[in-house]
């Protein structure tokens, strides 16, 4: 059974054997080290922060420091099978340049995030009058990384406006995957598979 968060679990289970595969945003490379152990991917990484790059390389995987918001343009074009950017999306200065990177240098790519319109942030937003310290957020926000604050819907409009194919999309919540029916107000996180 995966140890995995449930959004790289379904990313993983998604991800073709022996792919060549980029994670942006790598962390201590869970996800890179599932693949390759059970699909003989040829993962590589790239993460912002020392210590997850040292838990990373620690794991025998090919990961190297550096910020996705201006070094993944030094990767070529058609790289890697598969790009996968996990929880790094509403951090990153400019989301629609990183979306279009990852489908320039990956035939695919996933792409998942927190919903910020899920109704329990709505509803602690409504009640408290102060941005939600929430169990899928747990920090404040002048702590957060998260710069770019975006729901289902915005992410959608977005892949709309760039030409970008949503090839499939998955919902969370409480670490269950839960049906698309109106999950920008029902799910904490999502994923989707994307395509140009």
């Amino acid at each position: 059974m995966s140890t995995l968060r449930p959004d790289l679990a379904k990313i993983a289970a998604n991800v073709p054997q022996g792919a060549r595969v980029l994670d942006v945003g790598c962390g201590d490379g869970a996800l890179m080290a599932e693949l390759r152990d059970a699909k003989s991917v040829d993962a590589r990484g790239i993460e912002i922060e020392a210590e997850e790059v040292e838990k990373a390389v620690a794991r025998g995987l090919s990961v190297v420091q550096g910020d996705a918001n201006r070094d993944i343009m030094d990767y070529p074009d058609a790289a890697f099978d598969v790009a996968i950017l996990s929880q790094t999306l509403q951090t990153a200065q400019r989301p629609d340049f990183l979306l279009h990177q990852l489908l320039r240098i990956g035939r695919t790519a996933f792409v998942s995030f927190p919903n910020f319109a899920y109704w329990r942030m709505r509803m602690a937003l409504l009640l408290g009058g102060k941005m939600p310290v929430v169990r899928h957020l747990p920090v404040t926000w002048y702590e957060t990384k998260n710069i770019h604050h975006l729901t289902i819907h915005d992410f959608e409009d977005l892949a709309d406006e760039m030409g970008i194919a949503i090839e499939d999309s998955w919902f969370f919540v409480g670490g269950r995957e839960i049906g698309g029916s109106n999950a920008n107000w029902r799910a904490e996180h999502a994923v989707f598979r994307l395509s140009r």
